[in-house]
C-alpha cells in the first residue's frame, strides 16, 4: 500500500510540474483542503484551490518551470495515508523566475482502488 500512496503521489507532483491542471486536480478529491504559506487563507475545497490557482495563471503569468521532490516518506493507516516530502521548485510568477525550498505534507484517502488526496500542507522550509 505504501508503494500505491507513492505513485499517487508521483502523478501528482509531475503533473503539477507539467502545468497539466486537469491531471493535477485529479489527484485531489472534491472536497479537499490546502494550506498553502503563499495564501493567507484556508482553501476549503478542491473547486477553492482551481479558482486560486486559474487566478495565479490568468493574473499573475503563473507557471511551473521545475519540481523536484526529495526525502520522500509515506505512512498507510488502513484507508488514509500521510505523504511527506521536501520540494525544489522553480516558477514563473508576475515575469519573474522564482525558486522555492518548500516541505509538504499530502494526506491521501483510499476511495475505491484510488488514493486521492484529502489535505496539503505546504510551507518554506527553515533558513
Amino acid at each position: 500500500m505504501e508503494q500505491e500512496v507513492l505513485d499517487a503521489a508521483e502523478r501528482l507532483i509531475k503533473a503539477f510540474e507539467a502545468n497539466d491542471r486537469a491531471g493535477y486536480f485529479a489527484a485531489f478529491a472534491p472536497e479537499a483542503s490546502f494550506i498553502f504559506h503563499s495564501t493567507h487563507r484556508v482553501l476549503a475545497s478542491r473547486a477553492a484551490y482551481e479558482a486560486e490557482y486559474d487566478s495565479w495563471v490568468h493574473e499573475d503569468g503563473f507557471a511551473v518551470l521545475e519540481c523536484s521532490s526529495f526525502n520522500r516518506v509515506a505512512n498507510v493507516y488502513g484507508n488514509v495515508a500521510v505523504f511527506t516530502h521536501q520540494t525544489f521548485s522553480r516558477v514563473l510568477m508576475r515575469g519573474q523566475e522564482i525558486s522555492l525550498d518548500e516541505r509538504e505534507t499530502i494526506v491521501f484517502h483510499k476511495i475505491g482502488a484510488q488514493w486521492l488526496a484529502v489535505h496539503e500542507h505546504l510551507s518554506l522550509l527553515p533558513v
